[in-house]
């Protein structure tokens, strides 16, 4: 056994080393499977821990504002959420077919919970997210043309399945942080997806972009064959004050 552990080591199956000294202390449960059977016991321990262990990396680089639960969404009537579209949402097609979420509503109203929560279920089915300020990302970005590293940043944000930019509108975007957005959104058109959130109808957001060129050609590649979602409603943070929501 201590030979059979080494080697299990070497390669880098500790799951399976796990499931194997299971096996031995429960000796009579394993008793009357075959081989082969306790074998794939073993390799389907590896694989479930090493799923497991790549989904908590996930969320951990995904740097997610809040720690958003898909069972803890409420769907108050009133709110705007739809059960039968948010439930789509969260099996992740959206993700498959390269599609975007918009979500706006005002201060409060748990927009950005609900992108949490669908970037957290996005780790869960082993898709990369990101969650970035719309406005520090931008920042970033226009360090990035001083630095050098600009086309680095933006191949790393190219390779995130998901990309989560929070508080869209909450400024005019200048020129040069208009054109950060728009070559960002340019690479991840129809390879990934995107969630925006804004307090701010989308027919508004047209008007926070001073370039009207570069606003038809971000807001194109942003708001096609995505998905909307319009919350309503008082403040969650004053219902859950008051009490009426837990």
């Amino acid at each position: 056994m201590n030979s059979i552990n080494e080697q299990l080591k070497v390669l880098r199956l500790g799951h399976a080393a796990t499931a194997l000294e299971q096996q031995r202390e429960q000796a009579s449960t394993y008793a009357e499977l075959s081989f082969e059977e306790r074998l794939t016991l073993l390799l389907e321990s590896e694989i479930l821990g090493r799923d497991q262990a790549k989904i908590l990396r996930l969320k951990r680089q995904a740097k997610l504002r809040l720690d958003g639960l898909a069972s803890q969404i409420i769907y108050e009537e009133g709110r705007g959420l739809r059960r039968v579209q948010i439930s789509e949402l969260l099996t992740g097609k959206y993700l498959q077919k390269k599609q975007n979420v918009l979500i706006t509503g005002p201060t409060g109203a748990g927009k950005t919970y609900l992108a949490c929560a669908l970037a957290g279920q996005a780790c869960e089915h082993l898709h990369s997210a990101r969650y970035y300020r719309l406005s520090r990302l931008l920042d970033d970005l226009s360090s990035g043309r001083l630095d050098g590293t600009y086309q680095k940043q933006l191949q790393a944000l190219a390779r995130k399945d998901l990309l989560i930019l929070d508080d869209w509108g909450m400024e005019k975007l200048s020129p040069d942080h208009a054109g950060h957005l728009l070559e960002l959104l340019e690479d991840r058109y129809q390879t990934s997806s995107t969630i925006m959130v804004s307090q701010l109808p989308v027919k508004e957001w047209y008007n926070m972009i001073g370039n009207a060129t570069v606003a038809d050609a971000l807001l194109d590649r942003l708001i096609h064959n995505s998905h909307r979602i319009e919350l309503k409603g008082e403040s969650m943070r004053k219902l859950a004050q008051t009490g009426q929501v837990e």
